[in-house]
């Protein structure tokens, strides 16, 4: 079927506009980027009639640009995280768009239950009515002339264009989801123990008593480590053939060493391992699926809790008069982070010893009494290899990352938080 002719040129043109204006900014070396941006950009916007045509060419140029993310390694987040990191709010609305316009080839079947949560919360849908009324439609939205529009696309897939390939941490969509467990977010069919664990984070975020918040975050633990044990247990019964699986958590500036450390302190605490990207703004987290989703939710609300406590301390002054600094947070953040890795620690050897012992937690908080399972101990041995085994797979060149502390205010502050407020047994190093 033929395209419509648009003043002089047919869509085919504008397809190969775009092909020849992407080309020459992706491949352009910095010094020469503006002139490149120009170039590309007054090629995309010259034409009023043109316009729809290009609109029609840039949604058709997501199955490349986005796809070829997706072969590399990258999900739906990641990219979204790279964007918000180095460009705009526009830049921002036209990754959604494009990750969208994307997905429309992949039916929901096709993709697993993680990427369509990153979807749904991205809010990745398609909003325009047509292809061709999409860039016009954008533009009116967010107050744009055409070139200044052109640029900001053409910003975006120079960032994209040169992403390097990454670990994968679960199939791109068509190449089949492995199997997982229910969905992590507050959806039907979460399991009755993550709802549990979800409630009782919660609770501790909005409490003002540090004390209600510590028993309420130490239930949690141990309801996170007694769904592991009984996941482990169960794969036992079935002979579970699965391997762990992993998934990424942003951790962003200002203090990304410190907020590191504190999701390796959660992920250590539930048998999981991290690795810090941080030229990416994330961590990848290894472990099996249901540790990963404990590890995801009470990271998140620990974060929450360190955040309000060092704001809290951050108000006042030091002992001489002096206002607080950036060390002084750096420092009470690293300590925060040391403190949980302690208690998180305690609340899952405590949690393991019982289990072993036949002490049970049910899902409603309250112990039964069950005859000792002699499986238990070589099941978690076995899934914490497995864990390694699969880090040294995905990342076989790491290198330790030490983040340093000067205040000494901060570090004691920081402690004292953590104390009040949460968990876990070794601090310092991170793996990268």
């Amino acid at each position: 079927m033929g395209r419509r002719k648009q003043d002089g040129g047919s869509g085919e043109d504008a397809g190969a506009l775009l092909d020849s204006a992407v080309w020459l900014v992706v491949t352009a070396p910095e010094e020469e980027l503006d002139l490149s941006l120009d170039t590309g950009a007054s090629s995309l916007a010259a034409s009023a009639a043109r316009w729809p045509a290009v609109s029609r060419a840039v949604l058709g140029y997501a199955d490349t640009a986005v796809g070829r993310c997706w072969s590399a390694g990258w999900r739906p987040a990641d990219l979204v995280r790279v964007v918000r990191r180095e460009l705009k709010p526009v830049h921002l609305a036209l990754a959604v768009d494009l990750i969208a316009a994307e997905g429309r080839r992949h039916p929901a079947a096709s993709t697993d239950r993680r990427w369509q949560e990153q979807l749904r919360e991205l809010e990745a849908e398609v909003w325009w009515t047509s292809d061709e009324a999409y860039l016009p439609a954008l533009a009116h939205r967010h107050r744009l002339d055409r070139f200044a529009l052109a640029t900001a696309l053409l910003e975006l897939l120079r960032c994209w264009g040169r992403l390097p390939p990454i670990a994968p941490v679960g199939p791109a969509p068509g190449q089949g989801a492995r199997r997982e467990t229910a969905p992590r977010g507050p959806v039907t069919g979460e399991p009755r123990m993550l709802s549990r664990i979800r409630a009782l984070l919660a609770k501790a975020e909005s409490t003002d008593f540090p004390e209600e918040a510590e028993a309420l975050t130490a239930k949690a633990q141990q309801l996170m480590t007694q769904h592991s044990i009984d996941e482990a247990l169960l794969a036992v019964d079935v002979a579970d053939p699965h391997a762990p699986g992993a998934l990424r958590i942003g951790v962003d500036n200002p203090y990304e060493g410190p907020k590191t450390m504190l999701l390796d302190a959660v992920a250590a605490a539930n048998r999981c391992r991290v690795v810090w990207a941080k030229e990416f703004g994330f961590c990848t987290v290894i472990g099996f699926d249901a540790d990963l989703d404990g590890v995801e939710l009470l990271y998140t609300s620990l974060l929450v809790q360190a955040t309000h406590a060092m704001q809290q301390a951050g108000a006042r002054q030091h002992l001489d008069g002096a206002s607080r600094t950036k060390a002084f947070r750096q420092s009470f953040l690293v300590a925060y982070a040391a403190r949980i890795r302690e208690r998180l620690a305690e609340a899952t050897e405590r949690t393991t010893s019982d289990a072993a012992a036949g002490r049970h937690l049910r899902e409603d908080g309250t112990a039964e009494q069950l005859v000792p399972d002699e499986r238990l101990l070589p099941a978690l041995k076995a899934r914490t290899e497995a864990v390694d085994q699969e880090v040294g797979r995905m990342f076989p060149k790491l290198v330790s990352q030490r983040v340093r502390v000067s205040d000494g205010e901060g570090w004691a502050a920081g402690r004292a938080a953590a104390d009040r407020a949460s968990l876990h047994g070794r601090s310092g190093e991170i793996r990268r």
